[in-house]
Formats: C-alpha cells, structure tokens, sequence
C-alpha cells in the first residue's frame, strides 16, 4: 500500500466518473489497507470470494468484514459447486458478528457462477436495492460528503509535505534521520 496507490484508484474514479460511467467499479487484490482506502471512495464495498475462501475466514481481517455491503461468492459450479453454498453460508454466519457498514442494511452474500450465469441476476438486483436505500435514506449524500472531505484533507496533506521535502535542507535533514533511524540510534515512532 501507498498514497500513489490511492491516488491512482482515485485519479481513475474520477475520469470515469468525468466520462459519464453510471457504474464504477475499483478492484484491489489482497485484504490490506488499500482496501479501507477503496472503501472510503466508493458507494458500496462487495467482498468477492472463491468457494475456497471458506477456509480463510479467519484470515480475513475483521476491519474489512466491517466494510463490506455485499459478499459474492464466485464460481459456484461443477466440483465446487457445494463448497461454494458452503463458503457462502459460512460467511452469511460470521457476518452477523459484525456490525454493518451502511445502516439500515444487512449485509447479504450470493452466490453466483459467472460461467453459467447464475446469481448475476441477484447480484444486480441486489446492488440496485443497496443504491435505492442509501440514496433515498440521504446516506449516499452523506457518504460522498465525507469521502470529499477526505479527499480534500488527503491532498493538503500530501501537498505540505511535498513543498516540506522541496527545501535543500529539509532534505538533508530527512536523509540524516532516515539514516539513524536504519542504523537503529533513533526510533521510527514519532
């Protein structure tokens, strides 16, 4: 993770955003801070899962299981066609430990096979309803309100240091305390 990372995610949400795109969605590989990032500039966070997740549950961080607004199970078919019903339920379970992310709304996990072309149907529908209820509710208002001070503050942050780093001696005395910080004779910890 890094602020570029984020900023790309950003920069990219906003040109399609400038394009007119009515849906975008932001792909992240992993569970990590990139993607608390993309949860606080997007409308609604989906969790997509292999039937082999079930597995990992425990692996996957609490603070991500708070974020989401819908699970999908992917390739619920063939051979993994049971694991992925059993995937999906497990999660469905572990989700009501969580508190939800949106209000008002609780958090469901579908199971859908992309290859045959089951649950997608469910899948859209069910992200439709998300948009109707936290677009009527004035969460959505909200919520872009707040990702908008985020961003803004994220800028003036990244810009301060930017014209901190900019002076000679700054950067010299950066470089000193990276120095003692590697060498050990200074913790990292401000």
């Amino acid at each position: 993770y890094s602020s570029a990372a984020s900023d790309v995610y950003k920069r990219q949400v906003y040109l399609c955003e400038a394009a007119g795109f009515d849906f975008i969605i932001v792909e992240t590989v992993g569970v990590g801070q990139t993607e608390l990032q993309v949860a606080s500039m997007t409308d609604m966070f989906v969790l997509l899962l292999q039937p082999t997740a079930g597995d990992e549950l425990q692996g996957i961080k609490r603070g991500v299981m708070e974020l989401v607004d819908l699970v999908v199970v992917n390739k619920c078919d063939g051979d993994l066609a049971v694991l992925g019903q059993r995937t999906a339920a497990e999660f469905q379970q572990a989700l009501r430990l969580v508190p939800a992310h949106t209000v008002g709304w609780t958090v469901p996990v579908i199971a859908v096979s992309a290859l045959l072309d089951e649950g997608i149907d469910d899948m859209l529908m069910t992200i439709e309803r998300f948009e109707k209820g936290v677009r009527g509710s004035g969460q959505l208002d909200r919520r872009r309100h707040v990702q908008a001070r985020e961003w803004m503050w994220q800028e003036v942050r990244e810009c301060l240091v930017e014209r901190f780093l900019e002076d000679a001696s700054t950067q010299q005395r950066a470089r000193q305390l990276e120095e003692a910080v590697a060498a050990g004779s200074l913790s990292g910890m401000a």
